[in-house]
């Protein structure tokens, strides 16, 4: 760990602290420099990858094959070697024994996770749902775990059930950092009467069908669709309200590589472009955030239990910010 990550995540965590599939038997793909494939979180490839995967081939005439299905297929097939590049929405998991020692699940070690840009997590209703401009942090708490399940015990004029849509499991890019974040509790249970779905792909598309719907989601994936983005804490969300610090809700969008990725001239040139100037514009024209303009928001409003994660990631190696 360098010593200024020391400090930031020790500040970090001080100011928290206080506020309260199986191995596949074929080769990688390295072998055909021409084109690197790429698996992973749908929410960046569609935020910022397609359009940045597109420009380091028109600089240097290697494909990106972009495949999505999510955050834990990103880290675990990088990790499991059936990958080139991955793409994760969330930290790699943690897990804490009774006597404080932690460490990284041993599916998502083989990696190095190397920050591109931040997400707004949204919350998202259907396009023509105007009952409320804003919802509050409480207010979700409660709406997520079934203790709120009426428009109008929100402040809503409309009294209806809330349709509540949320992604299986708990380790999703969303669905964890939603807990860690929100609940400051990566276990945290969800009410058993949502509508369950597999991606935050279906989800955005169920809510762009449902005039009662309700779910959270990426801002990168997000405004992509067809949906209204409430405003949280009376903040809307934009990418000016998370630069600030005032959109108290994100997280980190990682680049997934495997630990001797450098050694590889397609994917350390990769990983260089993304990392410059001209592939920060890119990523920044594409609507996200990039990590250099938003990573005093790891003293702002990241969770004990997020900064916590990451720090045990760090200190297992996995965590690069300059990508070597």
């Amino acid at each position: 760990m360098t010593r200024g990550l020391k400090i930031l995540l020790a500040a970090a965590i001080a100011a928290a602290g206080l506020s309260g599939a199986a191995r596949a038997s074929a080769a990688p793909t390295l072998a055909d420099m021409q084109h690197i494939k790429w698996v992973g979180c749908g929410i960046s490839k569609r935020g910022f990858m397609q359009d940045l995967a597109a420009a380091y081939q028109k600089r240097t005439g290697i494909k990106i094959d972009l495949e999505g299905g999510g955050a834990t297929k990103g880290l675990r097939q990088v990790a499991d070697k059936q990958s080139d590049l991955g793409g994760s929405c969330r930290l790699p998991l943690v897990h804490r024994r009774k006597d404080g020692a932690v460490k990284v699940d041993a599916a998502e070690r083989n990696i190095r996770i190397i920050p591109m840009g931040w997400d707004a997590l949204v919350v998202i209703v259907h396009k023509d749902n105007n009952a409320l401009p804003s919802i509050t942090m409480d207010q979700l708490r409660g709406v997520l775990t079934g203790k709120i399940t009426n428009w109008k015990q929100l402040g809503a004029k409309l009294d209806h059930p809330i349709n509540l849509y949320v992604r299986k499991g708990k380790i999703s890019g969303v669905g964890l950092t939603l807990r860690q974040q929100l609940f400051n509790n990566a276990d945290q249970a969800f009410s058993t009467d949502a509508i369950v779905l597999g991606s935050s792909g279906k989800i955005e598309k169920a809510i762009e069908k449902d005039p009662y719907g309700l779910a959270v989601s990426g801002i990168s994936s997000s405004r992509h669709r067809k949906v209204r983005m409430l405003g949280l804490n009376g903040i809307d969300p934009t990418m000016a309200t998370l630069k600030s610090g005032k959109y108290l809700l994100y997280r980190i969008l990682f680049l997934v590589a495997p630990p001797d990725y450098a050694k590889h001239p397609a994917l350390k040139g990769f990983v260089d472009f993304a990392l410059s100037l001209d592939g920060q514009r890119v990523i920044q024209k594409a609507g996200t955030l990039p990590y250099q303009k938003g990573i005093g928001l790891l003293r702002t409003g990241a969770s004990l239990e997020y900064l916590l994660s990451l720090d045990a990631i760090d200190r297992d190696g996995l965590y690069t910010l300059a990508g070597h």
